[in-house]
């Protein structure tokens, strides 16, 4: 089955086709930018299938990343995802951000336990620790200087669409559940009302 992957919880959006089957990615596009997200996901999506020579109706399922992340980032790339689902009537599914570098961590043989870190802004990370790619902790968001790593690598990084459809993958040809976003935070925005 291929399956369209995208996060856009980190500041490095991804979006990319994969073969279930296979793991091997197809297409694939990466943009590090904090904001501009929205301006080039879907012809980032768009560039992915005419690269693998498929065209939407060759999609079997979508593997959106859900976060943690910022509010901003997290609507759009789970708005796409659920659009391009919802239009070709094919499942969606969300998966944890944390749990897709963790699973890309453990393919490049990083066994053990490992503490993955986002940056989460306002001089915080979001973060979660893994034994062997398995989520024993978070995922949560603290500052660095606070987070106990003792006895684990850290890793850095953001999502790829080979570990969104890695950790994705046993959910495929299931029920689709809701997409819930994972902010771990309140919104920078407030009403006006509220400031007062």
């Amino acid at each position: 089955m291929y399956v369209l992957a995208l996060d856009t919880a980190t500041p490095a959006l991804t979006v990319g086709i994969v073969d279930s089957e296979t793991g091997a990615v197809l297409a694939r596009r990466d943009r590090t930018h904090a904001r501009g997200h929205a301006e080039v996901l879907v012809p980032y999506l768009l560039e992915c299938l005419a690269e693998a020579g498929l065209q939407r109706a060759d999609l079997g399922a979508v593997i959106v990343g859900c976060g943690p992340g910022p509010f901003t980032g997290l609507r759009v790339g789970m708005a796409t995802a659920a659009a391009f689902g919802d239009a070709l009537g094919i499942e969606v599914h969300g998966v944890c951000s944390l749990d897709a570098i963790a699973a890309e961590a453990l393919t490049r043989g990083e066994t053990g336990d490992v503490v993955v870190v986002t940056d989460a802004r306002r001089k915080e990370v979001y973060w979660a620790r893994y034994a062997d790619g398995v989520r024993t902790e978070g995922p949560g968001v603290i500052k660095p200087a606070e987070l106990d790593v003792a006895g684990a690598r850290t890793v850095e990084g953001s999502p790829t669409p080979a570990g969104l459809v890695a950790v994705g993958k046993r959910l495929l040809g299931t029920d689709p559940q809701p997409l819930v976003p994972l902010y771990l935070r309140r919104p920078d925005a407030v009403e006006t009302a509220a400031r007062a």
